[in-house]
């Protein structure tokens, strides 16, 4: 069976690029009726960030990217949060030291920083030199002993190429003689991600190792660790990085990254999956809107590419627009109505009335209280455009001649607006967009919006009469 996993950090909060990750994983494992596991790698405690773990399982959650197994999912391979899995990476780590494809290593923090400023000063990749390699098996027990603080590092083997079979990249050997010995286990007794992440996907039955780009140069390091440790290797395929504008890698400096705001902001969960999907993988068609299900079906690791993938907002706007016209107006309304901020307490029926009227105009959820400023604000609120035709004889002549026909009727609607129309402008000698376009800045202070007559029903004869009374004061 294909087993996956999704192995974040908890550093903070859960970056979009994690986000795509896991989908990956997600849609890897449902198309071979696999499995996805969440584990959470929090063996870095320095860098531990309270909550985080939470904040990551809820992003999922809204994602609708629910793991098989997990944390809170449960499995029959828990742990799934690594610091709660110390003793197997005890266990693991003593066998590597029994085998000798790893050693003590007793060099300090001083010596280790000048060594590396040597390295730089010589033009030489920073690593460990290999001094504690040579340190006799009873000197290194005895000082372990004696309490002298110490890290596990591995020991490379000498003049071998190891091969990584990676689904994404084909074959890449590396040479040995490049590659550092490792620190395995810190001197607090806590695995390193290399150790750890090998030891889980083991005893996890990992499948298949989806993860960034980044992990690619200690990929032979953990091929050469499955081998000491006489287990079977699994398949790897390494993501391209996602990139800003100017092809740096995605940083905060450059814009939003966290998943929580792009939640926040008004984002569809199924905009920004289908965003993401296709950030590095190409379905071979011109189909650029995939529901979850095509996706599934779709989806393909040996399609992805291996050159990184540039994060465009623009087309991640148009994306979430298309998601949000296409939705029901009983989904729009639950997913928009926390969102809106309004003066006037319009009920459930009107506010659905008023979304029919906007969702064209919808980039993000959250543009619902500027787009509908007009609904959502009891006084009037004037653009500039519309200040200026409001200082014109023909729109004061308009707005007078409607609001005087408008106070004989009994109640507004789209069809008696339209017959109000119609005789103001046999009144005046108004028509066309002069005749449309003064009725609609009296009523809602813009030139352009949604349909007049649709507006002025929602808002009623009595609010749509006092904003023409109002707009004709600043005339």
């Amino acid at each position: 069976m294909v087993r996956t996993r999704f192995a974040p950090s908890p550093t903070g909060y859960l970056h979009v690029g994690g986000l795509r990750t896991a989908l990956y994983a997600y849609l890897y494992a449902k198309q071979n009726n696999g499995q996805m596991v969440l584990r959470i790698e929090d063996t870095d405690q320095e860098r531990k960030v309270e909550g985080a773990i939470d904040k990551i399982i809820e992003a999922l959650d809204w994602a609708g990217l629910n793991p098989d197994e997990g944390p809170r999912a449960g499995g029959n391979y828990g742990p799934y949060i690594q610091s709660e899995r110390i003793q197997y990476y005890t266990k693991y780590a003593n066998q590597l030291l029994e085998k000798e494809h790893a050693y003590p290593c007793f060099c300090t923090k001083e010596r280790l920083d000048e060594l590396n400023r040597i390295q730089k000063m010589q033009n030489k990749p920073p690593g460990y030199d290999g001094k504690c390699r040579s340190i006799p098996k009873e000197e290194a027990e005895q000082r372990i002993k004696d309490g002298e603080p110490h890290v596990i590092r591995q020991k490379i083997p000498e003049d071998r190429d190891i091969v990584v079979n990676d689904i994404i990249r084909g074959k890449v050997s590396f040479d040995t003689n490049l590659l550092d010995d490792q620190i395995l286990v810190k001197s607090d007794g806590f695995p390193t991600y290399h150790l750890a992440n090998i030891v889980d996907d083991h005893m996890m039955e990992i499948t298949h190792v989806i993860r960034g780009e980044e992990w690619l140069p200690s990929t032979p390091k953990h091929i050469l660790l499955y081998e000491f440790l006489g287990w079977e290797v699994p398949e790897f395929a390494h993501l391209p990085l996602l990139l800003n504008k100017d092809r740096s890698k995605l940083s905060k400096r450059q814009g939003d990254v966290a998943v929580s705001d792009y939640r926040e902001k008004g984002y569809l969960k199924d905009a920004l999956l289908n965003f993401l999907a296709l950030l590095g993988w190409n379905p071979g068609t011109e189909q650029e809107i995939f529901s979850m299900e095509e996706l599934i079906q779709e989806f393909s690791l040996e399609k992805v590419g291996k050159s990184g993938s540039v994060f465009d907002i623009e087309k991640l706007n148009w994306m979430n627009g298309i998601y949000i016209r296409n939705m029901e107006i009983e989904e729009l309304y639950h997913q928009i109505k926390s969102r809106i901020d309004s003066e006037i307490d319009w009920n459930a029926k009107a506010l659905k009335k008023i979304l029919g009227l906007l969702q064209e105009s919808l980039t993000t959820l959250n543009d619902i209280n500027e787009q509908g400023i007009i609904f959502f604000k009891e006084n009037l609120h004037l653009e500039d455009e519309a200040v200026e035709m409001l200082h014109t004889e023909n729109t004061i002549k308009v707005l007078r001649s409607f609001a005087d026909k408008l106070n004989d009727l009994e109640e507004l609607d789209r069809d008696n607006f339209i017959e109000t129309a119609r005789a103001v402008q046999k009144e005046t000698g108004i028509k066309g967009q002069q005749l449309w376009m003064s009725i609609r800045v009296g009523i809602t202070g813009q030139t352009h919006g949604p349909e007049i007559h649709k507006t002025a029903e929602i808002l009623g004869k009595e609010r749509s009469l006092k904003r023409i009374q109002e707009a004709l004061e600043n005339a």
